[in-house]
């Protein structure tokens, strides 16, 4: 009886359990009508912010920008960075909407045009999150009155208040538990910013401070005497480099010190201040006007993981030799210096493994690849623009670093074949070796060695003969550049497309930027795309096209700039040109066009710049471009590459002029 009794009670506490873990999560209502209450608050008067926040809808667990704890469903992370429509003006919060996040920890509300706090029937009530550890308000417009705000904060470790209005004498207040500070941009100066610095003192759990774009000069920081911070970012100030230097060795604990453009001159300290930070993990001193050479009792900071120099005048050898006992160095900034070949290149190989390299110089160039660079084989990135190098193309950094995702080779005097590694290498996806002496053919197997390129860049080089069709082989290409070669068309079985633009062209998926221009070109243009839905920048001038302009793209309004200038194209400007709805640069100069200038060119309303001269047009567009098309820069943003000048010529009064500009902009952060 009693075994049989045991036996049939495990399964029914067995199903308990089942239903506890896949029961679907809800939230509590009162923190889902505090979301709500939010939202309209945000949205105040007449917003569309979180549409997914919805009243008849018991999950808001499910929202977006909620992190929920996956027992309890209580809310402990909003997301609401941006949410605010800077069109609706200041936003003033209710704090007391806050009260029912009872476990709430991380709250993000940066750049929202907070400019103030609603008291509840005028009575003063802070935050009162006691859980609470980190806290975003940076990017709004709010005074000094958000200090007294964090007193109920009792678990509070990071507020971040930059990029507010905060002026004047601060009363710095918060919780002893505070570990992160971040003030920049405030405007404080003088006495107050030195009663600021000794305020902190407070916190004896601080090891992150952040005080970049402000007014601090050097002689404040001796008032500043914080043993423990392992993070201090000066970016943006005033400093005395001799004084920074001095006070900074003090702090002894520090891993990260980033001082970007803070115009400090002079050299780097030979003995005390930083070389005395042996714990130092990170140092950013980019931007700055520092020269001379490197010191060599960099060779302490043997915990250095990053180190940025770049934009500098500082004399850097392209051996890195001074650097050879950071053995746990990985990546080094030094691009805008004075990069130089030493007289002596030993044969001490370094104790570090480089995951990323940058160095682009201003003086004379290194002559040939430093012999570290064999030894290396983690690299991941690495750019050596502006190089005097020589030689010929480093197969074998390609071959010894199978994680390298781009190698920019720039103007770097190299010369002879374009050499293939031995193997495929599927994980580079940027390729740029334009503006050297490469000669000969592209090779024919490049798309197979190189199947995952993004951004292949091998204009202004000697390449001859035809383009290889392994280029469309390349899906995930979206910058192809071969201008200013000696290129003829491409080689194929059943040569019926030599001399022309290679139609698989279109058969890459991802291309947004071609730029076949100042080649031999000749025939037609391909009809057709193909799958380049995100084709957006086409030039094609100075080559010997001919023909009608019948190409046809498979996303038309994603062209913002075509250029098929100086060819020999005939018949009419084509009616399907309206199509390309957001085309900002449009030039069919110097070919044989004729007929009257379409009316469809009227309803381009993004059109900034037009070139239709030296054609056999007729019409009447001046006064049409006067009266609707204010002249304004374009700038169009890619997320990985580097930046490139698009140069077109427009004629006014038959003289031709140039317009020269940025049609990309790089977003990578080396410099």
């Amino acid at each position: 009886m009693g075994l049989s009794l045991h036996i049939s009670i495990v399964p029914a506490i067995m199903v308990v359990v089942s239903l506890q873990v896949w029961l679907p999560l809800g939230c509590v209502e009162e923190e889902r009508a505090a979301l709500l209450q939010l939202k309209d608050s945000l949205n105040y008067p007449n917003g569309k912010s979180l549409p997914s926040w919805r009243k008849g809808d018991a999950r808001c667990c499910d929202w977006e920008r909620i992190t929920c704890n996956s027992s309890t469903g209580r809310v402990t992370v909003l997301y609401l960075d941006s949410v605010r429509n800077g069109e609706l003006g200041d936003w003033y919060l209710n704090a007391s909407l806050f009260l029912p996040f009872q476990e709430l920890l991380w709250l993000y509300l940066w750049d929202n045009q907070i400019a103030g706090w609603v008291e509840n029937k005028g009575v003063y009530r802070p935050f009162k999150m006691r859980k609470l550890e980190y806290l975003d308000l940076s990017y709004n417009r709010l005074n000094n009155s958000i200090l007294s705000y964090m007193d109920g904060l009792s678990s509070l470790k990071t507020p971040d208040i930059s990029y507010n209005r905060l002026e004047g004498l601060i009363d710095l207040k918060g919780p002893t538990t505070l570990s992160t500070l971040y003030l920049n941009n405030i405007t404080v100066y003088g006495s107050s910013f030195q009663t600021l610095l000794q305020s902190l003192e407070a916190f004896p759990n601080l090891t992150t401070l952040g005080l970049g774009d402000n007014d601090l000069r050097g002689r404040v920081l001796g008032f500043l005497n914080l043993k423990n911070l392992e993070l201090l970012d000066l970016s943006g100030n005033t400093l005395n480099s001799s004084n920074i230097f001095q006070t900074i060795g003090t702090m002894t604990s520090l891993k990260t010190l980033t001082l970007w453009n803070c115009i400090l001159n002079g050299q780097l300290p030979t003995s005390q201040g930083l070389c005395d930070l042996n714990h130092l993990q990170e140092l950013d001193i980019i931007s700055n006007d520092l020269s001379g050479f490197l010191p060599p009792c960099l060779a302490n900071l043997t915990s250095l993981q990053q180190l940025y120099l770049s934009s500098n005048h500082l004399k850097i050898p392209m051996s890195l030799s001074p650097l050879y006992n950071l053995s746990k160095l990985k990546d080094f900034y030094g691009s805008n210096n004075k990069i130089y070949a030493e007289e002596d290149d030993h044969n001490l190989s370094p104790k570090f493994q480089l995951e990323s390299l940058y160095l682009s110089s201003r003086g004379q160039g290194a002559k040939a690849f430093s012999k570290f660079l064999y030894h290396q084989f983690n690299l991941q990135y690495l750019g050596l623009s502006n190089i005097q190098i020589k030689g010929e193309f480093p197969s074998w950094l390609i071959e010894n670093n199978t994680y390298l995702k781009s190698l920019y080779l720039e103007n770097c005097s190299l010369s002879g074949p374009f050499l293939l590694p031995r193997s495929s290498h599927v994980n580079l996806s940027i390729l740029s070796i334009s503006m050297n002496d490469f000669q000969g053919q592209i090779p024919a197997e490049i798309g197979a060695y190189f199947p995952g390129l993004e951004f292949l860049m091998m204009s202004d080089n000697g390449f001859d003969g035809s383009i290889p069709s392994s280029l469309g082989s390349m899906s995930s290409l979206q910058l192809l550049d071969l201008s200013n070669n000696v290129l003829t068309g491409i080689t194929h079985s059943n040569n019926s497309l030599q001399g022309q633009i290679p139609g698989w062209i279109g058969n890459m998926s991802s291309l947004e930027f071609l730029d076949l221009s100042a080649n031999n070109f000749s025939g037609p243009l391909p009809l057709r795309f193909g799958a380049s839905s995100k084709l957006r920048h086409v030039y094609l001038s100075r080559n010997k096209l001919q023909g009608p302009i019948a190409m046809e793209f498979l996303d038309s309004s994603r062209i913002v700039a075509l250029d098929l200038s100086y060819n020999d194209f005939t018949g009419r400007i084509p009616e399907w040109i309206e199509r390309l709805s957001n085309m900002n640069f449009l030039l069919l100069s110097h070919n044989n066009l004729e007929g009257e200038i379409p009316v469809q060119l009227y309803r381009l309303d993004q059109l900034t710049l037009i070139n239709l001269s030296h054609n056999y047009l007729s019409g009447n567009i001046l006064s049409w471009m006067i009266s609707t098309r204010p002249f304004q820069s374009i700038m169009t943003n890619y997320d990985s590459m580097s930046s490139s000048q698009q140069s077109f010529e427009f004629t006014t009064k038959n003289v031709p002029r140039l317009y020269s500009g940025s049609v990309i902009r790089s977003k990578f952060g080396f410099s």
